[in-house]
C-alpha cells in the first residue's frame, strides 16, 4: 500500500479532494511530506510555453473582455482594452510575421467595426449613454476605422466567407492544443483548450460536462461498466498512476498534480476523435443556419421547419370541423381575437391575419356586409396599433394594408345604403345579421379611421429623408389619402352630421391652402391652349382650388361650433389667398378675424399655422410692393432669431436643461413636413431688403440725431458685422449681398444697389423663386431707385441751393412726375425743407437744416447737459439736507410718500407753516 493512502484517511472522498483546499496537517511521519508536497506544487507551476502560446493567450484573454465590454455596453472598458490590444499584438509582431495573423484576430476587428457602426446609427440608443461612453464611442469608432486600414484585406475574405475562416482557426486551435499537450502531458484526449473555452461554441459545453461528468466517476472510483471511452480511460490511468505511486519511492518527489492527470493515449484515437469532432460541429452548423434563416421572418420563437414548408396553424384552430357558421359564431370569434389585444406576448401580426381569415371566412359563407364592416373597422385598428410606440411611424407594407383596407370599407358604404354606422351605436343594439326589415347597424367612426390615417402620412413624411427618392414615393401616396378624403367627404354630406362635415372640411383644407394652384395661375394669364394630354384637360377644367377653399371655409365659417376648427379654416383661407397674390383679402380678413388678439391661447400646432401664415403675407405684401407692411409682418418672426423653430421647420440646438428628451420628442412630433416647408433663405432675403429701404433713408434723415430709433436691429447687426470684416472682397452670401447694397444706397448709387440685389446668383437662390419672377425683379427696380432718391436729398441737400427736377431724373432713370411726387410727399411731411418752382422744375433748398458741425455741437451740448444732471443728483444724494432726505423719501420710499400726501389734505399753508416753525420733530410727528 502507498504512503498516500497508510496517512490514516479511511475514506476514499480525500482523492476528489483538491489539492488547494488546505494544506496537509503537520504531524508526525506526514511532516516530510507536506515539505515535499509544497515543492512538488511550486514544481508544476513551472511550465515551458512557447513564445507564440503566450502572446496569443494574452490577446484571447484580452478579445474575452472586449466581448464581454461589448455585450453590457461598456464603451469606455471597450476603448481602455482594445487600446491594450493594439500594444500587446505590437509586441507579438516578430510571431505574427512568421505565422501570419491569427484569424481570431481578424474576427474581433470585423465583428467590433459592425458593433461600432451599429451603435452609431442608433440615435435613440447614442442619447440614453453617458457622457463618457459617448465620447468613448466616437473615439473608439474613429480608432477602429485607421486601425483597420491596415487589415482591409484579411477583413474582406473574413467577411465573404466567414464559416471557411472559423474552420481554419479552430483546425489551428487544435494542432496546436495536440502540439501542447504531447510536450506537457497535461491536455486530455479531447484537446480542449482555453482558447476554444474562450470561443463559447455549442460544442464545448459539451466536452466541458463529459470531462466533469468523467472526473466524477474516477474520485468515486465506481466499478460500473461504462462504454464511454473517456471513462474507462481516465479508470485505467488513475489505477496505473496509483500503483506507480505506491511501488515506487520516486514518488515521493511528483506532485499530485501529475499524479492524477490522464496520459496521452494511443497514435490512433486523436486522429479519430478529431474528425468526428469536426462532423459534429458541421452538423451542428448546418442546424443553426436552417433556423436562422427560417426564424427571421417571423417575430415568435424558431421552429425548425421540414422541406421550407410554412405551417399554417391558425386556419385549423379558427373553427372546429362541423361547426356551423354563422353571425353569433363569428362575432364570438371576432370578440375573442380582441381579447388578446393589448396584452403582453400578443403576436400583432398574427392578429391582424387572423382577423383576414375572418372576413374571408364571412364572405365564404355569405354572412352580409353588416359583419364584414365591422371586421374591416377592426382590421383598420389593428393596423393603427401594429406600433405601439407613438412616435413610431407605420412600415410601407402595412401603410398600403391601410390605405387599401379604408377604400374596400368606402366601397361597402357606397354599395349598400342600408348600412348606418356610429360612435353612438352601443354594442348591444348593433344589428349585424341580414334581414330585409331592419337595415344593419354597426358601431364605429370612419372620420376617426380617416384622421387617423392623414396623422400616420405625416408621421411617415416626418420621418423619411426629404432629400431622398424614398420621400418622393411616399409623397406620391398624398394622392390617394387626398382621394379617400375626397370620397369620405361626399359620404359624410349625405349621411354625417354638421360636426363631423367640418371635421372633414377642415382635414381637406390642410391638404390644399398650402399648395400653389399653377393651372388657375395659367389660364389668368390666358396659357390655356398650351395643354396636351386630355387627363391635362379634365383637370384643368376642373373646380380651382380658390373657388374649393371658399366653399368649404364660408361652411365652416356658418356651422362650425368649436373655435379650433374655425380658426384653423381661417389661417388656412388667408394663407392660401395672400400664397395666390391676393392681398388685399388676405389682410382683410386677418384684420376682421382679430385673431392676433388671442393667439398666444392656442395650441402649439395651431401658433405655427398662424406663425406661417403670417410670414406668408408679408411676402404677399412684398411682391405686392407694400414694404412696410412686409417688413411689419414679418418682423416678429425674424427679430427672435427662432424663425425656423417657430414655423416648425427643424429644432435649435439647445442645453439639455432647457428642453428634456421626452420634450423634444414631442416637439418633433409638431414638425412641418418638408414639402410645406416655407424657404427661410428666401425669407430672410425678403425681411432684409424690405428693412434696407426703409432704414437707410431713414438713416440719412436723422444721421445727426441722438434719439433716432432702430427700425430693424437684425439689419443693424449685419451692417456691423460687414463694417466689422477687415478685409472687403465681393459678396459671396444673401446677407453680404443686402449689406453691399445698403452701402450703395446710403452714397445713393442705386445702379450699384440695383447690381448687388438682383444678379445671377441672387435671382437663383431667392427671385427665382417667386411664381412671378419678372414682375418682383420689375418692382424691386423701381422700389430701389425711388428710395435712392430719397436718400440722395437726404444726404447732400445742405450742399445745393437748388436742383433741377430734370437733372434728378436723369440720374435715377425716373419720370419727372414720379421726382415730383416724391419730392412733395418729402416737403409735405416736413422731412425736406425745400419748395418747388414751378416755371422752371426746381427744388430750391432752404438753409434751416443745421450743418454737419453745428450738429455735432447740439449734439454734445445735450450730453454735456445730461452729465451735469447726473452729478448734480448724486452729489444731492450724498449731503444729509432735509430736503435731500425728503426728496430721497418720496422718490424711494412709497408707504412714506403716501403718509405725507394724507398730511396734505388739510390745509397745505398751515402744514407748511408747521413745518418750518416745528421743524423736523413736528413734521415726523404730523406724517407719522
Amino acid at each position: 500500500m502507498s504512503r498516500f493512502f497508510a496517512t490514516g484517511s479511511d475514506s476514499e472522498s480525500e482523492e476528489s479532494l483538491s489539492f488547494e483546499e488546505a494544506p496537509p496537517k503537520a504531524s508526525g511521519g506526514n511532516f516530510k511530506q507536506s515539505l515535499l508536497l509544497s515543492d512538488d506544487e511550486e514544481d508544476t507551476k513551472r511550465v515551458v510555453r512557447s513564445a507564440k502560446d503566450k502572446r496569443f493567450e494574452e490577446l484571447t484573454n484580452l478579445i474575452k473582455t472586449i466581448r464581454n465590454a461589448m455585450k453590457i455596453r461598456d464603451m469606455a472598458k471597450c476603448l481602455e482594452e482594445f487600446e491594450q490590444l493594439c500594444r500587446a499584438f505590437l509586441k507579438s509582431k516578430n510571431i505574427v510575421d512568421k505565422e501570419g495573423v491569427p484569424s481570431f484576430y481578424i474576427r474581433l476587428l470585423a465583428d467590433l467595426e459592425d458593433y461600432l457602426n451599429q451603435l452609431w446609427e442608433d440615435k435613440e440608443g447614442k442619447k440614453k449613454m453617458n457622457k463618457n461612453n459617448a465620447k468613448a464611442l466616437s473615439t473608439l469608432r474613429q480608432k477602429i476605422r485607421k486601425y483597420n486600414r491596415d487589415f482591409e484585406a484579411e477583413i474582406t475574405s473574413y467577411k465573404e466567407n466567414p464559416q471557411e475562416s472559423a474552420d481554419e482557426e479552430e483546425e489551428k486551435e487544435e494542432d496546436d492544443s495536440e502540439g501542447s499537450s504531447s510536450e506537457s502531458e497535461r491536455d486530455d484526449e479531447d484537446g480542449v483548450s482555453a482558447k476554444s473555452f474562450l470561443k463559447k461554441k455549442p460544442e464545448g459545453v459539451s466536452e466541458a460536462s463529459k470531462f466533469l461528468k468523467s472526473a466524477k466517476e474516477s474520485g468515486d472510483e465506481s466499478s460500473s461498466s461504462d462504454d464511454d471511452d473517456d471513462g474507462e480511460g481516465w479508470g485505467e490511468d488513475t489505477e496505473e498512476s496509483g500503483s506507480e505511486s505506491s511501488g515506487d519511492e520516486e514518488g515521493k518527489s511528483k506532485s499530485l498534480a501529475t499524479v492524477f492527470l490522464k496520459k496521452t493515449a494511443g497514435p490512433d484515437r486523436p486522429s479519430i476523435k478529431k474528425s468526428e469532432k469536426k462532423k459534429k460541429i458541421q452538423k451542428v452548423r448546418l442546424e443553426e443556419e436552417q433556423l436562422e434563416g427560417e426564424g427571421e421572418e417571423g417575430d415568435g420563437p424558431w421552429e425548425k421547419v421540414k422541406g421550407g414548408v410554412p405551417l399554417l396553424k391558425e386556419k385549423p384552430k379558427m373553427f372546429a370541423k362541423g361547426t356551423e357558421i354563422n353571425t353569433a359564431v363569428v362575432v364570438k370569434k371576432l370578440n375573442e381575437i380582441l381579447q388578446a389585444r393589448g396584452k403582453k406576448g400578443t403576436d400583432r401580426a398574427a392578429q391582424i391575419d387572423l382577423l383576414h381569415a375572418l372576413a374571408a371566412i364571412s364572405n365564404e359563407n355569405n354572412l352580409g356586409q353588416g359583419i364584414l364592416v365591422k371586421i374591416k373597422f377592426n382590421i383598420i385598428a389593428s393596423l393603427y396599433d401594429y406600433n405601439p410606440n407613438l412616435a413610431a411611424f407605420m412600415k410601407p407594407d402595412m401603410w398600403k394594408k391601410c390605405l387599401d383596407c379604408i377604400d374596400e370599407l368606402l366601397d361597402i358604404l357606397f354599395e349598400n345604403n342600408n348600412i348606418f354606422i356610429g360612435e353612438n351605436i352601443a354594442e348591444d343594439s348593433e344589428n349585424l345579421a341580414v334581414s330585409e326589415q331592419q337595415p344593419f347597424r354597426v358601431r364605429g367612426c370612419i372620420l376617426t379611421l380617416a384622421e387617423r390615417m392623414d396623422e400616420e402620412f405625416t408621421k411617415i413624411m416626418q420621418n423619411t429623408d426629404p432629400h431622398s427618392q424614398e420621400y418622393v414615393d411616399n409623397l406620391k401616396d398624398e394622392g390617394r389619402v387626398c382621394g379617400i378624403i375626397d370620397r369620405l367627404l361626399s359620404y359624410m354630406e349625405n349621411k354625417g352630421s354638421t360636426e363631423e362635415i367640418c371635421r372633414v372640411y377642415l382635414r381637406r383644407i390642410m391638404h390644399t391652402y398650402y399648395k400653389f394652384d399653377y393651372k388657375a395661375h395659367r389660364r389668368s394669364l390666358g396659357l390655356q391652349g398650351e395643354t396636351k394630354s386630355e387627363q391635362d384637360q379634365e383637370e384643368s377644367e376642373g373646380e380651382d382650388s380658390a373657388v374649393i377653399m371658399d366653399r368649404l371655409c364660408k361652411f365652416i365659417y356658418a356651422k362650425d361650433r368649436t373655435d379650433r376648427i374655425r380658426t384653423c379654416a381661417i389661417l388656412c383661407h388667408i394663407y392660401h389667398h395672400a400664397l395666390h397674390s391676393r392681398w388685399y383679402q388676405a389682410r382683410d380678413l386677418m384684420l376682421m378675424s382679430h385673431l392676433q388678439d388671442n393667439i398666444q391661447h392656442a395650441d402649439p400646432p395651431v401658433q405655427i399655422l398662424y406663425n406661417r401664415t403670417m410670414v406668408q403675407l408679408g411676402i404677399c405684401a412684398f411682391r405686392q410692393g407694400m414694404i412696410k407692411d412686409a417688413h411689419n409682418a414679418l418682423l416678429d418672426i425674424q427679430s427672435s432669431g427662432r424663425a425656423k423653430e417657430l414655423l416648425g421647420q427643424g429644432l435649435l440646438m439647445r442645453n439639455m436643461q432647457e428642453r428634456n428628451a421626452e420634450q423634444e420628442k414631442i416637439e418633433k412630433r409638431r414638425q412641418v413636413p418638408f414639402h410645406m416647408h416655407i424657404n427661410l433663405e428666401l425669407l430672410e432675403c425678403v425681411y432684409l431688403v424690405s428693412a434696407m429701404l426703409l432704414e437707410i433713408p431713414y438713416m440719412a434723415a436723422h444721421e445727426f440725431d441722438a434719439r433716432r430709433r432702430m427700425i430693424s436691429k437684425q439689419f443693424h447687426h449685419q451692417l456691423r458685422v460687414g463694417e466689422r470684416q477687415p478685409l472687403l472682397g465681393p459678396p459671396e452670401s444673401m446677407r453680404e449681398h443686402v449689406v453691399a447694397a445698403s452701402k450703395a444706397m446710403k452714397m445713393g448709387d442705386w445702379r450699384t444697389c440695383h447690381s448687388f440685389i438682383i444678379n445671377e446668383k441672387m435671382n437663383s437662390k431667392v427671385w427665382d423663386l417667386f411664381p412671378e419672377t419678372q414682375r418682383v425683379r420689375e418692382m424691386l427696380v423701381r422700389k430701389i431707385q425711388e428710395e435712392s432718391l430719397r436718400t440722395y436729398l437726404f444726404t447732400y441737400s445742405s450742399v445745393y441751393d437748388s436742383i433741377s427736377m430734370q437733372t434728378l431724373s436723369e440720374m435715377f432713370e425716373l419720370e419727372i412726375p414720379t421726382v415730383h411726387s416724391i419730392i412733395s410727399k418729402m416737403i409735405i411731411n416736413e422731412e425736406l425743407m425745400a419748395s418747388l418752382d414751378q416755371p422752371t422744375q426746381t427744388v430750391v433748398m432752404h438753409r434751416t437744416e443745421p450743418t454737419s458741425l453745428q450738429n455735432m455741437a447740439l449734439q454734445l451740448a445735450e450730453k454735456l447737459g445730461s452729465l451735469v444732471e447726473n452729478n448734480e443728483r448724486i452729489f444731492d444724494l450724498k449731503q444729509g439736507v432735509y430736503g435731500g432726505y425728503f426728496n430721497r423719501d418720496q422718490k424711494g420710499g412709497y408707504q412714506q410718500k403716501q403718509s405725507y400726501q394724507r398730511d396734505q389734505k388739510g390745509s397745505y399753508q398751515q402744514k407748511q407753516g408747521g413745518y418750518q416753525r416745528g421743524g423736523y420733530r413736528n413734521q415726523n410727528q404730523g406724517g407719522y
